[in-house]
């Protein structure tokens, strides 16, 4: 089997391991749209960094979690909803992106390759800095899964219960933030929500505890990725999107299960 195809795997693997945890909790406290708003900051992330000459994963780790700062401060005001400030940083943090990258005059850069990812020309640098990002979210994710539950299910009495409730949103903000920033070469800016939460609501259907449901939605996420990369080499096809197709037919698939 070529290496690249391989790579391609280990990245993808290390992706849909935290984007099946994450996404259940997406999906349980309905933040379909926060996710969108921090794959819409990555762009300007990229950018950035290739103004700056910096380390694109680096430059997208430091935007996305100073959005999700953002958020969680913004979040506080109680004379605007969450979808207005939501609405308000994904749209201005797509414009910024936008007009930096006008200034961008590198022959190399390829804006759809950030867009809709580029997950078979990932390096062993890249794998690296994947599995380091996605262990270390996993890890704080099975730290913190107690109390973020307790709060996703009822924040006042969790709050009543003594469950610091604005230390694990903003640990768990942190961590979608860290998992756009290394999805990016998987499935691209456009996209990365969608990884998130299709394996997560598929799973849904078939899951009787939160812990099965993260669970299996990680496994449906592994199939995804397996087809979605058969797919992209068999018929020539974008593999981002493929992947997300693939994920997409798993959902409507199961959706003739009989709850």
């Amino acid at each position: 089997m070529d290496s690249f195809i391989i790579n391609a795997f280990l990245a993808g693997l290390a992706v849909v391991l935290i984007a099946g945890p994450l996404g259940s909790f997406m999906v349980w406290r309905r933040m379909a749209y926060f996710g969108d708003t921090l794959s819409h900051s990555a762009l300007l992330g990229v950018s950035l960094g290739f103004i700056a000459s910096i380390n694109l994963n680096l430059s997208i780790l430091l935007i996305a979690l100073s959005v999700a700062a953002l958020i969680y401060f913004l979040q506080k005001d109680q004379h605007l909803g969450n979808d207005t400030v939501l609405g308000i940083l994904a749209h201005t943090a797509l414009a910024l992106g936008i007009i930096v990258l006008s200034f961008v005059k590198d022959s190399n850069f390829h804006i759809e390759n950030y867009l809709f990812g580029d997950i078979l020309a990932v390096s062993s640098s890249d794998i690296i800095s994947m599995w380091a990002v996605s262990l270390t979210a996993l890890l704080i994710l099975v730290i913190i899964w107690k109390p973020l539950l307790s709060i996703t299910v009822h924040k006042e009495l969790a709050q009543v219960e003594g469950v610091n409730i604005g230390l694990h949103s903003f640990l768990y903000l942190l961590m979608i933030a860290s998992l756009v920033a290394v999805a990016m070469k998987v499935v691209g800016a456009l996209l990365i929500t969608a990884l998130m939460i299709i394996p997560a609501a598929t799973a849904k259907r078939f899951a009787t505890t939160p812990a099965m449901m993260a669970i299996i939605a990680v496994l449906f996420g592994l199939v995804a990725l397996c087809t979605g990369l058969a797919i992209s080499l068999f018929w020539d096809t974008p593999t981002g999107p493929s992947i997300v197709v693939a994920s997409a037919f798993l959902f409507m698939v199961s959706s003739f299960k009989r709850l």
